[in-house]
């Protein structure tokens, strides 16, 4: 047996663990605090919310288990069980080698996972949301949402494939440089095509009717120094009754967008609050940085394929006889989260630091105690558990656990 097939198969092993034990240590964790409402909450958390929380949280982390071991059965199915040899072989047989064969590859695959990932996003929404009184979907919108991804994975995706597997195949050593500047054009277009041209297709987008509101975002927007193309409502409320609010595009394109059932359950204050914290990511850069970081880690992982697509053992270890640009993108995405799962608290922390700078911000920009009522009405209305396991927390969650936030924020106000 090769060393780089005892090596991934051991860090399949760990990585598989490790989810399953954090997701049962978060089950128990949660299960524990079920009868007891955080004192902190106390006042505007009732029992019967606080376990409606934990019942979700634990619902929703039951699935998980079931899915993190059918990964781990996929991946050893696609790579030791000949699966990806055999859609090799497919594609071989259609075309010659290059692009077309590589790109047909591909698309054989992202269409089996897309059927083998179905009945857990169908046990998601139908089950699991429908039973907590989320879901809105029905199964004629489920089947239609499902068509249009695809479309729209088909129109951007096969497009961006071919492409870098023409780089791959022809801009000599440095193709992992050039690559990575396609990579990086296609996310800023995507960016920049979003509002306008991508999200219209799921969800009907109307400018923000009402006018106090209105002035009250718009006044802040001016303290803020903050330009945008538009602020507008949309229909959340069509599939799902959790809320949000979130900026969107860049430039020209950039609006604030607000979910329909965010503004039914927030006062005014409130909305105003959260909007307060929205900017505070743009006014401290986190996007920019995020972005950045994203590129940075792409390029290093682009150049680390470079290095692995000429090794033959990089293919037979795992199990796969044929060596071709196409196969070595799909081993490397195949192969990759297994080692890096570990780094995961690196990037939970990074991402939960800036959300508590984002509400420092906040603070200086609206009132404090209208944010920690505008939380605790998303905490409740959302079932998010007050009382995650600190460990599973850790490595999964992006932003601060509900108790260390209401606690910076009331220390402020």
């Amino acid at each position: 047996m090769h060393t780089f097939t005892v090596l991934f198969l051991a860090a399949l092993a760990l990585t598989t663990t490790l989810k399953m034990w954090l997701g049962l240590r978060h089950i128990r964790h949660v299960a524990a605090a079920r009868e007891a409402v955080p004192a902190e909450f106390a006042a505007e958390i009732t029992a019967e919310a606080h376990r409606t929380a934990a019942d979700y949280s634990n619902a929703k982390t039951r699935l998980s288990l079931l899915s993190i071991v059918f990964e781990a059965v996929v991946v050893l199915v696609l790579t030791f069980g000949g699966v990806l040899q055999v859609l090799d072989g497919l594609s071989s047989a259609w075309f010659e080698p290059g692009v077309a064969r590589g790109v047909t590859l591909i698309i054989m695959l992202g269409a089996l996972m897309a059927v083998i990932e179905m009945p857990f996003d169908i046990y998601r929404t139908f089950v699991i949301e429908q039973r907590f009184g989320f879901n809105k979907m029905t199964p004629r919108m489920f089947i239609l949402d499902g068509i249009k991804h695809a479309l729209l994975g088909a129109a951007l995706g096969v497009p961006l494939v071919a492409a870098i597997l023409w780089v791959m195949a022809g801009m000599g050593p440095a193709w992992w440089l050039y690559a990575w500047l396609v990579w990086m054009a296609f996310n800023l277009m995507v960016l920049a095509i979003f509002p306008t041209w991508i999200a219209p297709l799921f969800n009907k987008f109307a400018p923000l009717e009402d006018l106090a509101l209105k002035s009250r975002i718009e006044g802040l927007l001016e303290r803020c120094g903050f330009k945008v193309g538009g602020l507008m409502v949309m229909d959340g409320s069509k599939r799902s009754s959790h809320g949000n609010a979130y900026f969107t595009g860049f430039g020209k394109t950039k609006r604030i967008v607000f979910f329909d059932t965010l503004l039914e359950r927030l006062s005014p204050q409130e909305v105003e609050a959260v909007l307060a914290h929205e900017l505070g990511h743009f006014k401290h850069r986190h996007v920019i940085k995020r972005m950045v970081w994203t590129f940075a880690v792409s390029l290093a992982f682009l150049w680390l394929l470079a290095q692995l697509m000429t090794q033959t053992w990089f293919y037979t270890a795992l199990g796969v006889s044929t060596s071709s640009t196409a196969m070595a993108l799909l081993l490397f995405f195949i192969v990759v989260p297994q080692f890096t799962f570990l780094l995961s608290p690196l990037s939970s922390y990074y991402s939960r630091k800036h959300e508590f700078e984002a509400d420092h911000y906040a603070t200086e920009q609206a009132a404090a105690d209208d944010l920690v009522t505008a939380l605790v009405k998303l905490y409740k209305d959302n079932a998010a558990t007050l009382t995650p396991d600190p460990l599973h927390s850790l490595f999964y969650d992006s932003h601060p656990p509900a108790t260390a936030r209401i606690a910076r924020l009331k220390a402020v106000g």
